[in-house]
């Protein structure tokens, strides 16, 4: 159903809390960091810069790169700091 998406469990440090979100694959890491920032989570810094860190391997994406050269699938587990 949803081929272009990968369906990941977002831990958000700053908030202390935890979204299961979809992330489409075709999108780079930066602008679904900037998304976060800017639209989901009023209540942290919009203008600090994020980064987006799998939880079970430890990878630290750069932001231009494209969500499906990278290892997050269905099920990764993201830390947004």
């Amino acid at each position: 159903m949803f081929d272009n998406k990968v369906l990941v469990s977002l831990h958000v440090l700053s908030l202390d809390k935890k979204y299961d979100i979809y992330l489409p694959v075709n999108d780079k890491i930066g602008n679904i960091s900037r998304l976060f920032n800017t639209t989901m989570f009023d209540s942290i810094d919009s203008d600090s810069n994020y980064m987006l860190i799998n939880v079970e391997t430890g990878e630290v994406y750069k932001n231009n790169t494209l969500i499906r050269t990278t290892d997050i699938k269905n099920g990764t587990k993201l830390l947004l700091v």
